[in-house]
């Protein structure tokens, strides 16, 4: 008997991945949009979606360009919603790392347009949910926001991608880790049936990057690389959206959100700021909630993250010299009411949250092998 309503946005209607994706769905584009409007931000990318204006002339559309001048932020929506509505546009593609994706989601989803992501990194699963960080204009992350769906078009380009920083694949190898150790403590325990598995696709998702990041990072483009990078921005979107709201971040993620309230902190990428949150989750749960198996998993992911250049301290994460003052700034947002990080199994305080952030910092200690391997998988680290 169906006693409670479940509604989930799993997946994109359509997904094109491959090398030379983008070239392969342009036939697709004429059908969803004629004048759609080609949402950028980064100068780094710019000569990406000049060739991409470049590609949907030829197919007789009518781009209009336009760049995010902030993070998702209110100020820049309601500018880009004006371009938009003045343009005509009858679409949205958005072209580059998460905080373009969202935008441009958020965009479509305001304005009931057509939408298209293509990612031009595998930092972040963004061109793939259904949900949209939501920004001030300083950066600082304010909400996130629940779409009526995912993309219609999702165009993940091996070729875009590997244009990236090799930082950006390290971060988004951090932020799809996340899914298993939040998922595994929020809802575990779901008698749901697509909960359950979505939580265990999560398990799968874990030790796939735990055994072939190394390999990814070292060569990339090579068969690990190709894995490595659907697995975060694909699959650890696709267990999202099978999860639902049931099956839902906690304080990895809410210590990420505090993290961005620190304009110290917004050089780090998304993943490497929810990396940190992990570490400090499971200082958590062994303070606070008395899990044995968390400090082993804690010693795994240090080492592990270390090999990636990834931040396990708050001197990593450029917090050196934070006032105690900060650090309370970063702990209040973190625990506010309504946090994410209220769905673990215990109560936990802005005190709590600053000795797990203090501690988990004073135990990292450098990983005695850079390699990265099947040594290091330990799946027994959550029951």
């Amino acid at each position: 008997m169906v006693t409670d309503l479940s509604q989930h946005a799993i997946a994109p209607a359509r997904l094109v991945r491959g090398p030379s994706a983008w070239m392969a769905s342009l036939d697709s584009v004429p059908s969803l949009c004629r004048r759609p409007l080609l949402l950028g931000r980064s100068q780094a990318t710019a000569h990406l979606r000049q060739r991409a204006w470049a590609d949907l002339q030829s197919l007789a559309l009518e781009p209009v360009s336009a760049e995010l001048q902030f993070d998702c932020c209110e100020i820049d929506l309601q500018r880009l919603a004006a371009e938009a509505q003045a343009g005509r546009c009858d679409g949205v593609i958005a072209m580059g790392g998460g905080k373009v994706l969202d935008a441009g989601k958020l965009l479509a989803h305001r304005l009931g347009l057509a939408c298209i992501t293509v990612p031009t990194s595998a930092a972040t699963c963004a061109g793939w949910t259904a949900l949209a960080n939501f920004y001030s204009a300083e950066g600082a992350f304010h909400s996130d926001l629940v779409l009526d769906r995912c993309p219609d078009l999702l165009i993940f380009d091996h070729d875009l991608v590997l244009q990236a920083p090799h930082r950006t694949l390290a971060s988004g190898i951090a932020d799809a880790m996340a899914k298993w150790y939040e998922a595994s403590v929020s809802s575990g325990a779901s008698s749901d049936g697509l909960v359950q598995q979505a939580v265990q696709q999560a398990r799968v998702l874990r030790d796939q990057l735990l055994l072939e990041a190394g390999s990814a990072m070292a060569e990339p483009g090579g068969d690990a690389w190709v894995r490595v990078a659907e697995a975060s921005a694909l699959t650890a979107g696709l267990i999202g959206g099978l999860g639902g709201a049931r099956c839902r971040t906690v304080a990895a993620h809410a210590i990420h959100n505090g993290l961005t309230q620190l304009p110290a902190c917004h050089h780090l990428l998304h993943g490497e700021k929810v990396g940190f949150g992990v570490l400090v989750q499971l200082r958590l749960e062994e303070l606070l909630g008395g899990h044995r198996l968390a400090s082993q998993a804690r010693r795994q992911l240090i080492s592990f993250f270390r090999a990636l250049n990834l931040p396990v301290s708050l001197e990593d994460l450029g917090l050196a010299e934070a006032s105690l003052n900060d650090l309370n700034s970063v702990c209040a947002f973190a625990v506010r009411p309504g946090s994410d990080l209220h769905h673990l199994p215990f109560p936990v305080g802005a005190n709590d949250l600053l000795t797990a952030m203090v501690s988990t910092t004073a135990e990292s200690r450098p990983a005695e092998s850079s390699q990265i391997g099947e040594a290091q998988l330990c799946p027994e680290t959550r029951p």
